[in-house]
């Protein structure tokens, strides 16, 4: 008698373009693209990677706000035993795709495999753009209070300006939010100086990057979007021939 073929779940590479230059891009992210019978993204980190698909992979581009909406489709397509690719900007893993993969993979009880594929995060192209800011200690914060309520952000900016941590600020201002770089920079300077230096940074290796040094004090006269990432650097942060320096001790401890 025979049985009913039940398929095989197939596999999810969630795979990290990074900051969008192709040289940038890990050689496991773009083996994943080639290899992929289905590519899934918003479409312009798509454009950002055309001519590294393989011409007969099926192309699912959304628009952004739809996140939800690509884990799902890709973690389907996966079930259903394909091979298939889902493509985040930066790294997966940070601000990305990969936590809500999980979360619905979960929910869904999914059996396919799920390969996280990491990628050049934006706080890493950013800060080699600039120098060397992050050498010492550091936090991350979003401003986007989409998702996490602003009260809960603003405690944790107030957590660390006093640690003296170099901060990196993701999603800093969009033409609905303006406020909350305002209330951050406010935080900060209650805690630093002033002259402190800050890197504002967007489209880093893109072909419209734009690189500015200002300070913590002055900082809300440069332009400031959504895509722009902001790192302010702590007490000890020095900026040398364009460039912005936290020095992580070695003059210190070994009198250089």
């Amino acid at each position: 008698m025979a049985t009913a073929q039940t398929s095989t779940p197939g596999t999810l590479s969630v795979v990290g373009l990074g900051p969008g230059a192709t040289d940038l891009m890990a050689p496991r992210a773009q083996a994943a693209l080639e290899q992929a019978e289905i590519v899934v993204g918003y479409r312009t980190y798509l454009d950002l990677v055309r001519d590294c698909l393989n011409p007969q992979s099926e192309v699912l581009s959304s628009s952004m706000m739809q996140e939800i909406d690509r884990c799902r489709k890709a973690l389907e397509l996966a079930e259903a035993g394909r091979r298939v690719a889902l493509v985040c900007g930066g790294d997966p893993g940070i601000y990305a795709m990969a936590g809500l993969v999980f979360e619905l993979a979960r929910s869904m009880e999914a059996q396919a495999a799920i390969d996280i594929i990491p990628g050049i995060a934006a706080l890493n192209s950013c800060a080699a753009v600039l120098g060397a800011p992050l050498m010492h200690d550091f936090a991350a914060i979003s401003l986007s209070d989409l998702m996490t309520p602003w009260e809960l952000i603003e405690r944790r900016l107030e957590a660390v300006a006093p640690a003296d941590f170099v901060v990196v600020i993701y999603n800093p201002k969009s033409k609905k939010r303006t406020d909350q770089i305002v209330r951050a920079r406010e935080i900060l300077l209650a805690h630093r100086s002033p002259d402190t230096p800050v890197g504002i940074v967007s489209g880093a290796t893109r072909e419209h990057e734009s690189v500015r040094l200002t300070t913590l004090g002055m900082m809300l006269d440069e332009e400031i979007g959504m895509q722009t990432t902001v790192i302010i650097g702590n007490s000890q942060t020095f900026v040398w021939r364009e460039k912005m320096i936290t020095p992580r001790g070695y003059s210190k401890k070994y009198g250089l």
